[in-house]
């Protein structure tokens, strides 16, 4: 009973990593070069003063995603615009979520980008009187209840903390 591998003659998607604030040249090289890809912008207004700005910026900064022809893959490397590709392991259920990302996109409405935070996830708080302590998630459903662990007593205390104040870590 063989297992099914994937041809990797054909092409793949990735999640390029580009410099920062390169994803509009990165995305100009890939169409030049005849790849496809999908660079996620999204509106974003700045008022300065009286005056009120509206320009397009990257929804995921220093990411664009394109399908690559294994034996093209040096290409994406010619400008010095692009730090790694990272392949993508699930194509069917990346497709599925880039086609919800295009949908959100191109809706309109005002879209922030928001860390994954799941029950268990270490996290950092940044802020406040708490700055610099470490906890995990409690409970996904409330983020912004964390638990402080005291190993030695096998106890925790479950603290509230504003979301915006807490960071994933890895």
């Amino acid at each position: 009973m063989g297992q099914h591998l994937p041809d990797f003659s054909e092409p793949r998607w990735f999640a390029c990593h580009t410099k920062p604030r390169a994803e509009k040249k990165f995305a100009q090289l890939l169409t030049r070069e005849g790849f496809d890809h999908y660079l996620a912008l999204i509106e974003s207004v700045k008022i300065y003063g009286a005056q009120r700005k509206s320009f397009t910026k990257p929804l995921f900064p220093s990411y664009v995603f394109a399908q690559i022809p294994p034996d093209k893959k040096t290409r994406v490397y010619q400008q010095d615009l692009l730090v790694r590709a990272i392949m993508v392991e699930n194509e069917s259920v990346f497709l599925r979520q880039l086609s919800d990302v295009r949908t959100v996109c191109a809706s309109g409405l005002e879209a922030v980008l928001h860390p994954l935070i799941k029950k268990g996830s270490r996290v950092k708080v940044t802020s406040g009187p708490l700055s610099g302590l470490e906890g995990f998630v409690d409970n996904p459903a409330n983020p912004r209840g964390i638990v402080v662990s005291v190993d030695v007593l096998q106890q925790g205390l479950l603290i509230t903390i504003p979301f915006e104040s807490l960071k994933p870590l890895l």
